[in-house]
């Protein structure tokens, strides 16, 4: 039979084996239990690791956390590389076959799509370049011992054996499949996933382009209404900037000298034209979550002057995408003796597959990292003359081309052509057949060439296609000991645009880095047109010397939670879709009021405030619900419960899950009724109104049903944020044309009254028959779950993963508190269901007074093994808002061991 059948029956047998192999079924469940033993690291004895320069200890705590001690650098690196594939080499495997568009020579031809596009963008080509030419030598000592590391352990497990139950049911359908060597350009790719993931307003470009095909400026302009810079405020402070260097406004300490070395084309872009580019998005990996949207952060730092313990205060919880394992690594990389061999001494989060600690602390400083959201990304329309050429002011261009193929498991060889402009920017049309011919419908505005028989191409610029030095920041930041070293690392932090967080025992502050273009004409909200050269980028970005930063503000705090980091005033154009700062003014507004009622803010307090639940909507919204007139008692019984309540999202609420009804449908009836089908969900089929002529207003419509096309995770109105802005600026316009909706009779309804009254009765008819028709029973919990999803062998029953597998790997539901719009983000999609689909994916409070009494907790756990003690043995306590004591001192550190390894000379 052919061989792509071959593969596809042979995913069959992997359920039998799971079965045989976890089950306990028999003489088969009892092998398995053992095979799945034998793939559990060593934690306890002696191992040789060839290429150390001297012994290197690896002490676990009781969650399998490991500290490493180690006498030069490079045997650091080299451990924690050896250490890292112990727990994680499966996840490491297959992120970076991810980064370097391989999948499908893992997964076979289900991954091709997403191959094509990840070749396409070129991360792996980037990498090699950032390392061949950016980095320092001696981040490439360090990235090729972490190599060393990973390879050593991979000797002990050639081919993957007994190297983790995926790997064994990997065989049963792929048996030729083989792990390569580890190298020093498999750690820098997977800078390019975090890039991705966290690269702003591409989709809001989409969408906007989209919304387009049936709304109006005016009418977009609603939905992404101005941020509210005078109630939520700016992380820092709005400076100047005198030629290219900032100065902070007052309150905020001068710095030393910086650290050395939408247009009308494309606001009618028409479904054809991003459609397709979404649905590709849709299908990327997203092992941090779903890129530039819900992907936020919370993080904050107060000055010893307001705190108990007489030192800064630092927390941080980023929100990302759940899984299994855990996108966060516990590690400590600590140096015995100090010296210019050995420079490290810190510990925090880091990446499996990336050496280095990313956020956390040393004997010096702490920091933390929030998304900035930056707008690092636009479209490009393209107009494509011919097979290797596009126009420029009227003239034809060469495109660069390069060939790529595919190599797939189980079925023939791909090859795609891939087209580069000038600028660096991959023609993304390209990827599949469909997207070939994406940009046939854009019209021919005034100022646009024909399109010709082949339409319009849409090509992607990024920063991060360019090469940067992001690599030596994260080690330069490491071993900073001051706030100027810490900026210089903070200089070469090129993508993803963070907020940096700082602090040392004397000093808090913040800086923003990154690589931040700078536009010619348009504002990065709106496909741009290629064929005018003027829109182009600059060919310097902002300088990092006009960047913000702040150095102990007057305040004396800093906070940091994805809101607008300065005001329009400022010099340069950061982005358009900051997030509205909910989050950003509770957070504030909390610590204001701890350090009224208690003039200082104890790391008690610090840990408590990461789990404020509160909707800051609801208060604005309760009140217009609880004056509606409900004359059916079946819906009046369920507006009763927010009388008393409290706003708190708890899992155990009635209430939060009432509210959170009663939103969903608000936002559906007075929004999603009226959008497109390609930015609703999938199977979310509505009764619309449809407009024969939809650029005039008062033309003639109809009522339809009309269900959506779009992945449910991406789906508008997300609930999110933005929404709660939205209906903000709405609610004061009670006639407003968006309150205007179709009722559960099919006849047309107006007025926000009307319509709050409509919510409130289809979410008592949604939560009976999802959680019963009796309200005591009711809890938002039962709503709102998660589910930790082993995000590796994919979603899809066409993987190996099928849903059996995944029920066997997964953990959960878990009933959750909190809300997307809370300090506590556990987010959900209002447009998809009540699902928690992004979550804080750690916790952490650094205390500068004790480093011992720092706090942290992940979810899931350090291990990658699936039934391992410390796979998932750390969410129960993030569940319940608890953390772990940080050890970090030699002293503190072997009081918590629990198992010791000592890698020696081999």
């Amino acid at each position: 039979m052919p061989r792509s059948k071959k593969f596809r029956r042979a995913r069959l047998i992997v359920i039998v084996l799971v079965v045989l192999l976890v089950a306990g079924v028999g003489y088969g469940g009892y092998r398995g239990v053992t095979a799945v033993r034998a793939s559990f690291p060593e934690v306890d004895g002696t191992v040789k690791v060839a290429g150390l320069s001297a012994p290197v200890d690896v002490k676990r705590d009781a969650n399998g956390i490991p500290q490493l001690y180690a006498d030069t650098s490079e045997d650091l690196f080299r451990a924690q590389g050896y250490v890292q594939a112990q727990d994680r080499f499966w996840e490491m495997d297959v992120r970076r076959h991810i980064t370097a568009g391989r999948l499908s020579e893992m997964f076979g031809d289900g991954q091709v799509d997403t191959d094509s596009f990840i070749r396409t963008m070129g991360w792996r080509q980037v990498a090699q370049k950032e390392y061949d030419t950016k980095l320092s030598p001696e981040t490439k000592k360090y990235l090729q011992a972490y190599a060393d590391g990973v390879n050593a352990w991979l000797a002990e497990h050639p081919g993957g054996e007994k190297a983790s139950l995926e790997y064994a049911m990997l065989g049963a359908v792929n048996s030729g499949y083989k792990p390569e060597q580890w190298t020093p350009v498999d750690s820098v790719a997977w800078l390019k996933a975090m890039a991705w993931n966290l690269s702003g307003n591409l989709q809001e470009e989409i969408d906007r382009s989209l919304l387009a095909q049936d709304f109006g400026p005016d009418k977009i302009a609603e939905l992404y209404p101005d941020y509210p810079y005078a109630r939520n405020g700016t992380i820092v402070k709005t400076g100047t900037v005198n030629g290219d260097t900032y100065r902070p406004a007052d309150g905020s300490a001068p710095s030393g000298a910086a650290p050395g070395a939408g247009t009308a084309q494309g606001a009618a872009t028409t479904k054809a034209l991003l459609q397709g580019l979404s649905d590709r998005i849709d299908g990327m990996p997203q092992l941090l979550g779903r890129p530039g949207q819900g992907i936020g952060s919370n993080s904050w730092v107060v000055a010893g002057s307001h705190t108990t313990t007489g030192k800064p205060l630092l927390a941080n919880d980023p929100h990302l995408g759940p899984g299994l394992p855990s996108v966060w690594y516990q590690m400590g990389l600590h140096c015995r003796t100090a010296s210019p061999a050995c420079q490290f001494d810190v510990t925090g989060f880091t990446f499996a597959g990336m050496p280095g600690v990313v956020i956390g602390h040393n004997k010096d400083v702490a920091w933390g990292f929030t998304n900035l959201g930056a707008d690092v990304t636009d479209l490009y329309l393209e107009k494509v003359t011919g097979p290797d050429t596009y126009q420029v002011d009227g003239k034809d261009e060469k495109f660069d081309l390069r060939k790529e193929t595919i190599k797939v498991a189980g079925g023939e060889d791909r090859t795609i052509t891939v087209r580069t402009t000038r600028t660096g920017a991959p023609l993304i049309s390209d990827v599949s057949t469909e997207q070939q011919n994406v940009g046939k419908y854009a019209p021919n505005g005034s100022s646009a060439p024909d399109r010709g028989t082949g339409g319009y191409g849409v090509a992607l610029q990024w920063t991060a296609l360019s090469p940067g030095r992001t690599m030596d920041a994260v080690f330069e930041l490491d071993r900073a000991r001051n706030w100027d070293e810490f900026r210089a690392a903070a200089k070469d932090f090129a993508v993803p645009a963070q907020n940096l967080i700082y602090a040392d025992g004397k000093n808090i502050g913040y800086q923003a880095p990154g690589v931040i273009p700078v536009r010619g004409k348009g504002d990065g909200s709106m496909p741009a047109p290629g064929w005018d050269s003027s829109y182009q980028w600059k060919p310097d970005p902002v300088p990092f010397t006009a960047l913000p930063y702040s150095l102990n503000p007057a305040a004396g705090y800093i906070v940091t939670a994805n809101q607008a980091v300065v005001d329009p005033s400022y010099k340069y154009s950061l982005t358009k879709d900051w997030e509205y700062g909910t989050r950003a003014k509770e957070i504030t507004d909390q610590i204001e009021g701890l350090l009224k009622n208690n003039g200082k803010i104890s790391p008690d307090d610090m840990q408590t405030l990461q789990l404020d639940n509160t909707s800051i909507m609801a208060k604005t919204l309760v009140p217009l619900l609880l004056k509606q007139r409900i004359d059916d008692p079946y819906v009046r019984e369920a507006q009763d419960l927010l009388k008393d309540w409290n706003f708190h999202q708890d899992a155990d609420s009635a209430a939060a899950a009432y509210y959170n009804g009663v939103w969903r449908n608000l936002l559906s009836l007075a929004f999603g009724q009226k959008f497109p089908a390609d930015i609703r969900a999938k199977d979310n089929c509505l009764l619309v109104r449809q407009q024969d002529d939809p650029t005039k207003p008062d033309s003639s419509s109809k009522i339809v049903t009309q269900c959506g096309t779009r992945d449910p995770s991406k789906a508008q109105p997300d609930g999110g944020d933005r929404w709660t802005e939205v209906v903000r600026t709405q609610l004061d316009k009670p006639d407003s044309s968006w309150w205007t909706y179709i009722d559960s009779d099919h006849k047309e309804q107006k007025g926000l009254d009307n319509l709050l009254k409509e919510a409130m009765k289809n979410a008592r008819q949604d939560l009976t028959s999802l959680l019963g028709k009796d309200i005591s029973t009711w809890s938002w919990g039962r709503l709102h779950k998660l589910e930790l999803r082993e995000q590796t062998l994919g979603t899809d029953n066409s993987s190996i993963a099928s849903g059996l597998v995944h029920k066997l790997l997964n953990r959960g539901p878990y009933r959750l508190s909190g809300g997307s719009a809370a300090v506590d983000a556990a987010g959900w999609n209002a447009a998809a269901g009540y699902q928690v689909d992004w979550i804080p994916s750690m916790r952490m409070v650094v205390d500068l007074n004790d480093l011992d009494s720092s706090r942290w907790v992940n979810v899931g756990g350090a291990s990658g093994h699936a039934f391992h003690q410390n796979y998932n043995d750390q969410t129960d306590l993030w569940l319940k808002g608890k953390l772990l004591t940080w050890a970090y001192t030699p002293d503190a550190v072997e009081k918590a061991t629990k198992h010791k390894l000592v890698l020696t000379t081999g």
